[in-house]
């Protein structure tokens, strides 16, 4: 603490903090104006210290300035300036007039992978990296100074002499890491510990290989290149570039399996598992980088899961949250139709029978689709329609998803409250009542008009709201099913249900029981809130 400025309206206040007394004077930038500036009063702070001191004390202003100036220096070069907001953060932060200079490095070190290149760029020096109008990475970066200099060619000559070893080093690593091949790399991975009861991260490829091409086989993915990038896919984390950037495990990973002739398809899978590797990322685009995503985290899930560390409160050591919200986006975004509790079965059966990591698998279930409603929170759909669907437990995400917005249509539509008021009266009276339901509806002891009506609808729409229904296709199935306003209104009003007449009674209950199972073959909508 150097000095203190404490103003009330024209007024210094008179105080004393850490030994310092507070007053009125400032200071500017310690090279540009060191000097104490006096402030008349509090309004004048800013723009005196910018007009004067050269410092920009607005945070927000300074990292525009900084954003804006890095932008024109890699126009000038005839590029792109790379901005990462952590990166513009960091550099924002760390100086009070920012003058953007450009600087440029050896052509030669383009040879090695650019993710290399950018990181090493951005993570040690703090610069930003210049890419072409097709995104390839240029011999360019630029640095945000810290003043105004007098002789910028300087600072541009000092930066560039900096970076020389910065890049040399990456590509040193680049060069020793293809000296041995990602498969002659497994064995290494029999040394690292993936969790003390669940094995090494050797193990756990093992188990994931045999996931990833069952999944593959399921969505039309090449099992066979799934199971080699499982097998290869951790591989890298014994590199020198993943030890020294671990930002690009994967991603190198790509590079070494290319290098070592590995096929393309298993070389972008062992870098697309990895996604989504945080909220918003890009998802794997290759079947068989979906199979490998998923299969890792569903590993990952029933082994935390299984010897009961599953996340509580703040506390998930393992990212389980994470990998549960990547395995729904990766399921319903890429329209995988895959049975997630068939496939959690699968994955527990890889596991020492000694672990009974079956019996994990339905609290991995529930844990799964209660992340749905932070998957959904952000889209405007309600819990209640979340809710009404996780009553019927649909067990494929995709299959879930398209409920939900198929339940989202019909709540606009006139007929929504009323049969959602109908379908929570079923579901009382179906509650309250000890006596047996038969399957199948009467015909002949339909006595009333309205009940008559009702159960001749309710065969009509078997016939063509059902076959919608096991296609997929909810929205329209649910609009057939909002025809039934009107018979299922009439039926209230003029049908007594709870008669004394057991067999008309058990009728009755038969056919609101039918009613109440089409519906729930979509949603339940008792649990629709109007």
């Amino acid at each position: 603490m150097h000095w203190v400025v404490l103003l009330f309206g024209d007024d210094v206040i008179d105080v004393e903090i850490l030994g310092i007394k507070a007053d009125r004077y400032t200071r500017g930038h310690r090279f540009h104006h060191p000097e104490p500036i006096y402030l008349g009063e509090p309004a004048a702070y800013l723009p005196i210290l910018e007009s004067k001191g050269y410092v920009l004390a607005n945070y927000s202003v300074r990292r525009e300035a900084v954003r804006a100036q890095v932008l024109e220096q890699a126009e000038k070069l005839g590029g792109q300036a790379v901005i990462d907001d952590d990166l513009l953060d960091e550099v924002s932060a760390l100086v009070e007039w920012p003058v953007a200079i450009s600087g440029r490095f050896d052509e030669a070190f383009l040879e090695v992978p650019s993710e290399a290149l950018i990181s090493s760029m951005q993570d040690h020096q703090k610069y930003f990296p210049v890419v072409d109008n097709d995104g390839k990475l240029m011999a360019h970066f630029i640095t945000v100074a810290n003043l105004a200099s007098k002789d910028p060619q300087q600072i541009k000559a000092g930066n560039e002499r900096v970076i020389r070893p910065r890049l040399a080093d990456a590509a040193f690593f680049w060069n020793q890491d293809r000296k041995q091949t990602l498969e002659q790399r497994t064995d290494g991975l029999r040394s690292m510990v993936y969790q003390k009861k669940l094995g090494s991260l050797y193990d756990k490829q093992l188990r994931v290989a045999k996931l990833a091409a069952t999944i593959a086989g399921q969505i039309d993915g090449n099992a066979t290149h799934a199971k080699r990038a499982a097998l290869l896919c951790k591989c890298d984390l014994l590199t020198n570039m993943v030890y020294e950037f671990p930002e690009l495990q994967g991603i190198m990973g790509r590079y070494y399996a290319g290098h070592d002739g590995e096929p393309d398809a298993v070389a972008t899978a062992i870098e697309e598992h990895y996604r989504p590797r945080f909220a918003g990322d890009d998802l794997p685009d290759s079947r068989e980088g979906q199979a490998l995503a998923i299969a890792d985290r569903l590993d990952s899930l029933v082994g935390i899961f299984a010897i009961g560390q599953q996340p509580s409160g703040v506390k998930d050591p393992f990212a389980l949250r994470r990998a549960a919200l990547g395995l729904v986006r990766l399921c319903i975004e890429q329209e995988l139709d895959v049975d997630l509790e068939v496939l959690l079965k699968a994955a527990a059966a890889n596991f020492d029978k000694a672990l009974d990591a079956v019996s994990a698998t339905g609290a991995v279930f529930n844990y799964v689709m209660d992340r749905l409603r932070a998957y959904y929170q952000d889209t405007g759909i309600q819990a209640d329609l979340i809710d009404a669907v996780l009553a019927t437990r649909p067990t494929r995400l995709l299959d879930f998803d398209r409920r939900v917005r198929a339940c989202q249509v019909f709540r606009q539509l006139p007929e929504a409250q009323s049969l959602a008021a109908a379908n929570k009266r079923i579901a009382n009276i179906l509650k309250k009542t000890d006596q047996p339901i038969p399957n199948q509806v009467d015909s002949s002891r339909l006595v009333d008009a309205a009940e008559r009506k009702l159960a001749g609808q309710l065969e009509q729409l078997s016939t063509t709201a059902v076959p919608l229904m096991d296609a997929g296709d909810y929205t329209p199935a649910l609009k057939q099913l909002a025809d039934l306003r009107e018979n299922v209104d009439a039926f209230f009003n003029q049908v007594m249900v709870m008669v004394e007449d057991d067999k008309l009674r058990a009728n009755r209950l038969a056919l609101l029981q039918r009613l109440s199972k089409l519906f729930l073959r979509v949603a339940d909508l008792s649990r629709l809130q109007g």
